[in-house]
């Protein structure tokens, strides 16, 4: 009876201790980033350490091979790193360079494989080419910052008392700028990448590990724990792919040509679906990932409204128009912006410039591919079919045009210059030789020329 009654409670207490013994064990966090740094990165990074806050992990652990990528993308997942509630290290499996090099410092360990290395953060553009220097001073301080953000120690020897940063700020910056030279280590006119050795020497390395469970078992030394890990989705990938600024720039100019043609050819249907369709995927991911609030979409919406007012109602360019462009290129811009309605708290002034940067390059290329596609509409390749090319001479002949010289007519729409005008009960196109014309405005004309009539008002 007493040999039932103990295995029935080792059996109900089986549960209990399993529990217990889970409870135990610490969770790591595991989130890989093995590709250049951008938007969808930064998009891991972010969930990652959700995720992690959410699992009650005792530890983030990056598992990092790259050799860079977007300076804004970096700043934001630095940012992240370092007010994690959890702590977050860094085990870099061979590259760190560039941006994966401030990402890096930005964690609260930094572990490396025999071989690895990291540095040679020097600002570069698309081509290459090293950049001016106003880009090359702000990495500077943003490298030393990172640096500075871990403190210093407190070295009491006898009755004196020193203090040494964790993490040399000099070093920092010897990375981005070759004209700092950091004694016993590099000279002007040299670039600071350290190898896993160096690393560790001057403390920018706290071990040497061949792997993420060499790290945690031997370096943490956790012997009981948990690894979770996070796992994109193809919806993270294909929202970075989105929030990629040459992509938004281009979202952009499809939103200012679409608008542009919808009002040039009113009730097209196409050129107003094409814009709608870019401004949904401009905005849908800002959005989702909290940069773009409703506020913004709605300013961005009534500054559609006042350009349209402008073009249809009260042609010209005035009061309207200016506010409505002003109204675009704002709401455009601060959804891009990590603001919180009208707080700007924490967003830095080369946030707002890359953001209006990115929004000035879509317009300008909107505007450009505008007048280069209205030159090319109904001549050349496929659009030769959007518009009608046939030669209406032979339909409408030249004494039938001729005789319209010096009659009146009435204008059938706005005359922006061009538009339609009645002359004896039957629609002619027209075009205004005085600027615009409203509709309803008596007309007479004053030459003709490739089938159109040329006016002016009365």
């Amino acid at each position: 009876m007493k040999n039932k009654v103990l295995i029935i409670s080792i059996i109900l207490f089986i549960p209990v201790f399993l529990k217990i013994y889970a409870e135990d064990k610490s969770v790591v966090y595991q989130i890989d980033i093995k590709k250049e740094i951008n938007r969808t990165t930064q998009i891991y990074l972010k969930k990652g350490l959700e995720e992690a806050e959410e699992l009650n992990a005792d530890v983030v652990l990056i598992h990092l091979n790259t050799y860079g990528g977007l300076l804004d993308a970096a700043d934001t997942m630095r940012t992240a790193i370092l007010y994690s509630p959890i702590p977050v290290y860094v085990f870099i499996d061979n590259n760190a360079a560039s941006a994966g090099a401030l990402i890096s410092i930005a964690c609260e360990k930094i572990y490396m494989r025999k071989g690895a290395s990291i540095g040679a953060a020097t600002v570069v553009g698309q081509t290459g080419e090293q950049m001016p220097d106003k880009y090359q001073s702000y990495m500077r301080a943003m490298m030393r910052a990172t640096a500075e953000a871990h403190g210093k120690d407190t070295i009491i020897n006898g009755s004196d008392t020193t203090y040494k940063w964790i993490r040399d700020p000099l070093i920092a910056e010897a990375m981005v700028d070759d004209r700092t030279v950091v004694p016993n280590l590099i000279d002007s006119g040299k670039t600071l990448t350290l190898t896993a050795e160096e690393a560790v020497q001057w403390g920018y390395c706290e071990g040497i590990a061949e792997s993420v469970d060499d790290v945690i078992e031997n370096h943490l030394n956790i012997r009981e724990y948990t690894l979770e890990s996070y796992q994109p989705t193809w919806l993270d990938n294909l929202m970075g792919f989105l929030m990629n600024p040459i992509f938004q720039s281009l979202l952009i100019m499809i939103i200012i040509g679409g608008i542009y043609f919808e009002l040039q050819t009113p009730g097209a249907a196409f050129p107003a679906a094409l814009a709608l369709i870019a401004a949904i995927l401009y905005f849908a991911p800002l959005y989702i990932e909290g940069l773009a609030a409703n506020w913004e979409i709605v300013l961005f919406v009534i500054g559609l409204i006042l350009i349209a007012f402008e073009v249809l109602v009260i042609p010209g360019f005035g009061v309207a128009g200016v506010l409505g462009t002003l109204c675009v290129v704002v709401g455009l811009t601060l959804a891009l912006i990590n603001n919180i309605n009208f707080d700007f708290e924490g967003v830095s002034g080369a946030e707002i410039g890359r953001s209006l940067v990115v929004v000035l390059i879509g317009l300008t290329l909107g505007f450009g591919g505008m007048f280069w596609l209205s030159s090319r509409i109904g001549t050349k390749g496929v659009l030769r079919e959007m518009a009608l090319v046939t030669d209406l001479e032979g339909t409408v002949s030249s004494p039938i045009m001729s005789s319209l010289i010096g009659k009146y007519g009435v204008t059938a729409t706005v005359l922006r210059p061009s538009g339609k005008v009645i002359i004896d009960g039957e629609y002619f196109d027209g075009v205004s030789e005085s600027g615009f014309i409203d509709k309803g405005v008596n007309v007479s004309v004053i030459r003709y020329e490739n089938t159109q009539i040329y006016v002016v008002a009365t």
